[in-house]
């Protein structure tokens, strides 16, 4: 009965720190992608309007490639990060 009780706890600590780790990859990312697409794209955009980028400043390109760009490295880096935390902590599908 305590073996039983122990790994409950053990169970219920790790699950813990995984969805600890899985929250906060989501957060840095959510942070990346907000400050990427609205602080670069609106916010700062009129202080990126002097630098050039493929003939348009680079406010203009934040907003209309470069959030686009960083949203897919961000999707591919979590999807690579998440692989790498499953496999840690033994949920992996393989």
């Amino acid at each position: 009965m305590a073996d039983q009780s122990s790994n409950s706890a053990q169970t219920a600590e790790a699950d813990k720190g995984y969805w600890q780790a899985n929250l906060r990859l989501i957060f840095i990312s959510l942070i990346i992608w907000a400050l990427v697409s609205f602080g670069f794209g609106i916010l700062l955009r009129p202080l990126l309007s002097g630098i050039a980028v493929g003939g348009t400043d680079l406010g203009f390109w934040f907003a209309q490639q470069g959030s686009i760009l960083v949203f897919l490295v961000l999707i591919f880096n979590y999807a690579w990060r998440m692989n790498k935390l499953d496999a840690e902590y033994g949920v992996d599908e393989e």
